[in-house]
């Protein structure tokens, strides 16, 4: 029996997205086996190919094709290359936020802390774990540029998508000081939507669609455009995963919904629970929220009072609001199919996912 599998499938996709991730990461396999770098590589080769969405990639590669790009290995290449800065940007992530676990595994620093302890090795562990795995994240960095600089697109293509990916890196770097900052501001809705739309929204939606878009040769004021369906998008993703830090269920999430109210991060969740608690309700929050010794007792507290002063709703609201204006959007640009058809899909399954 032939199985006919519908070219939107994005599972079929991430499977061409991994084999070229692991093909571009066997290929930099330490050269020696003495040569020190071995558990380097055997924990980023983990990390980087133990699952994910692929969102990043499947949204550059449904920018190429709606603006009359082939389907081809080079621009899978391309695409995959994305999925590898965004393992800079959680390696580096986790150690900011104190994260001990991605995906349902210990986080990278975690990992090279554990190795530290196994072996027996003089010093600190965590202090040996978090140098790690800033190493890691650097060099996913600085790989990602050189798989999509390499990606067999033609070189004028490969300059058109560069000049977005350069945007894209300087503004996660933006949204994590910004995060970094936040946690010692106001605390309001505007500064946690600022964080928002600097570290997710535009690195995860805005920036991969216009990459695709851009190697395709869609015209300059089309790629500007696409950040009208982009940025709400990605407003919604990070909305979601807000949402999913507190409510979710770690076993679907593969994260402790314990970790964004241990480190008090100013969610935009948290900033309209606060802004709406009585003085009671408030007085809680700010013995509970940033609590390290916090225990699900603690935080079940928290998640009745964003439930009681209404915040879990209204973040639900604002995330529909962002996805009709996305989807408004897309009506609006010229794609082709099945390209928008697929885009389509992705607003939905970006913005109302479980994990």
């Amino acid at each position: 029996m032939t199985v006919t599998v519908a070219p939107t499938d994005p599972a079929l996709l991430r499977d061409r997205f991994d084999a070229a991730l692991a093909a571009f990461l066997h290929e930099r396999r330490p050269g020696r086996s003495d040569d020190g770098t071995g558990a380097v590589h055997a924990v980023l080769r983990r990390f980087v190919l133990a699952g994910g969405k692929r969102l990043r990639p499947l949204f550059c590669y449904w920018g190429w094709r709606g603006f009359g790009g082939p389907d081809g290995g080079p621009i899978v290449v391309a695409a995959a290359a994305l999925e590898l800065f965004h393992a800079f940007a959680l390696i580096h992530d986790d150690i900011l936020d104190g994260s001990d676990l991605r995906r349902g595994q210990p986080s990278v620093h975690r990992v090279f802390a554990e190795l530290h302890t196994r072996s027996g090795w003089h010093g600190d562990p965590t202090a040996y774990g978090r140098d790690a795995a800033l190493l890691c994240g650097d060099l996913c960095a600085a790989w990602s540029g050189q798989m999509f600089h390499d990606c067999g697109l033609e070189p004028a293509q490969v300059r058109r998508g560069l000049a977005v990916f350069a945007r894209m890196r300087a503004e996660v770097i933006a949204g994590e000081y910004l995060d970094v900052v936040s946690a010692i501001g106001d605390g309001s809705v505007a500064a946690a939507l600022a964080v928002v739309r600097m570290k997710t929204a535009r690195y995860t939606v805005t920036r991969p669609v216009q990459i695709g878009a851009a190697l395709a040769g869609a015209d300059p004021a089309i790629v500007t455009a696409l950040a009208e369906f982009g940025d709400p998008l990605g407003d919604a993703f990070q909305l979601r995963d807000d949402l999913l830090g507190v409510f979710g269920d770690p076993a679907v999430t593969g994260k402790s919904n314990l970790d964004d109210l241990r480190e008090g991060k100013p969610t935009v969740l948290l900033a309209l629970a606060r802004e709406a608690a009585g003085p009671t309700q408030a007085a809680r929050l700010r013995a509970l929220v940033g609590d390290p010794e916090l225990d699900h007792g603690g935080a079940a507290e928290v998640q009745g009072i964003i439930e009681a002063t209404g915040a879990r709703e209204r973040v639900e609201g604002m995330i529909r609001t962002r996805v009709d204006q996305a989807r408004a959007a897309l009506d609006r640009t010229p794609l082709a199919e099945p390209a928008r058809s697929a885009l389509v899909e992705l607003t939905t399954r970006a913005a109302h996912r479980r994990h």
